[in-house]
């Protein structure tokens, strides 16, 4: 009977301890995120191209057939630098003939004035004559005549000639316009016209090709009426490329054309900023994710957005649930700088203290408290998107 009663004790004790633990709740489990020093930065964000800062469109001056593209895209080229040529043939004979029309008029005058001078020479033989009455007035008068008409042609001659060189300096430079220079030094980064093609210059020039500095480019971006308030010249900004995502080239806002573009209905407004590009890896018309830096805060504690809870009727107020010996504290802080994930803490909290971002199933996750009561304060209000 004893030996029974031994046996007995320990299995009883078993058997309370097992129901004792089956009965026990397990601790609430809370998702939490540990207060860190990092990075804040409110942006506004649009998508952009680039171009080069500063470009050339070369064109022709006079029409004709283009005989010859000396250079190829990508191709360096320096200002002054030869990059094609017209046919110079029409251009080319119409210099030779005002030059012929040119020595033609000067040999006229060359004659007129040979004839002046005998006519001086009549003149004053009449007028002696006439002095001692050996000859007619008319035959003054005729020689007198004579004279002045040939010093008019002369001056009407020197009048042409003149006009013809006036004409010739226009063919002559129509001649040197078939060659087309380089007006600037930089990249050839479009051409536009092909060899053997006709150009017609009557009524605009042509284009051949462009010519661009790539050395600074220029993001240019569609900015949306709702976020230009936000943008002041000279506030910070920085971009990534589609090729290297990882990497942030930054700049400063240099313009916001006045004028906007209306793209399906959306206003849109053109903001500018220049980067360097010394190595040209950055070419025209790449497409860029543009952020404008409207306030930034380094190396602060910041919590996620998801942790903050708004006091009701009391603007820029905020409250968050911080665990302490392993239960949820309510606290309030303040907050600096904020964006759509992330929030900067002036007051309240410190790194290393563990935020709840919500509460474990049931009650508690609905209602943000342990008890499964209504939120402090009132029902819970999702952060506005500052």
């Amino acid at each position: 009977m004893k030996r029974l009663f031994l046996v007995a004790v320990p299995v009883a004790a078993a058997f309370g301890w097992w129901l004792w633990t089956a009965n026990a709740k397990p601790p609430p489990a809370y998702r939490t995120h540990t207060v860190a020093l990092g990075s804040v930065e409110d942006t506004v964000s649009a998508v952009g191209t680039l171009q080069a800062r500063t470009y050339v469109d070369v064109g022709t001056q006079v029409s004709g057939q283009l005989k010859a593209i000396l250079v190829d895209y990508g191709a360096k080229v320096e200002q002054g630098q030869l990059l094609a040529q017209i046919d110079p043939t029409v251009y080319e004979a119409r210099v030779a003939a005002s030059q012929a029309q040119l020595l033609n008029l000067r040999a006229q005058v060359t004659e007129r004035q040979v004839q002046l001078t005998l006519a001086e020479k009549q003149f004053d033989r009449q007028r002696r004559l006439l002095a001692d009455r050996a000859t007619s007035q008319d035959a003054f008068d005729s020689a007198d005549a004579a004279r002045k008409a040939l010093a008019a042609q002369i001056a009407a001659l020197e009048a042409q000639i003149k006009q013809t060189e006036s004409t010739l300096k226009g063919d002559q430079a129509n001649l040197g316009y078939t060659k087309i220079y380089a007006p600037i030094s930089g990249t050839v980064v479009d051409i536009t016209a092909r060899l053997g093609q006709t150009l017609n210059a009557n009524q605009q020039a042509p284009i051949i090709l462009r010519i661009a500095e790539l050395d600074t480019m220029t993001v240019r971006t569609q900015v949306s009426e709702a976020d230009v308030p936000r943008l002041k010249l000279g506030m910070p900004a920085y971009f990534t490329t589609l090729g290297q995502p990882d990497r942030r080239r930054n700049g400063e806002l240099r313009q916001i054309l006045p004028t906007p573009e209306v793209v399906n209905n959306v206003v849109l407004f053109a903001s500018l900023f220049d980067v360097p590009n010394p190595g040209h890896e950055l070419l025209p018309q790449m497409s860029a994710h543009v952020f404008f830096i409207a306030a930034q805060a380094k190396n602060v504690p910041v919590v996620p957005m998801a942790a903050l809870r708004p006091v009701p009727r009391q603007r820029g107020q905020y409250t968050v649930r911080v665990l302490e010996n392993g239960e949820p504290v309510e606290r309030t802080v303040e907050i600096g700088v904020t964006n759509r994930v992330s929030a900067e803490i002036r007051k309240g909290l410190q790194p290393g203290d563990q935020v709840v971002l919500d509460a474990p199933g049931g009650a508690q996750a609905a209602s943000g408290r342990p008890d499964g009561g209504p939120p402090p304060g009132g029902p819970a209000t999702r952060a506005p998107r500052l």
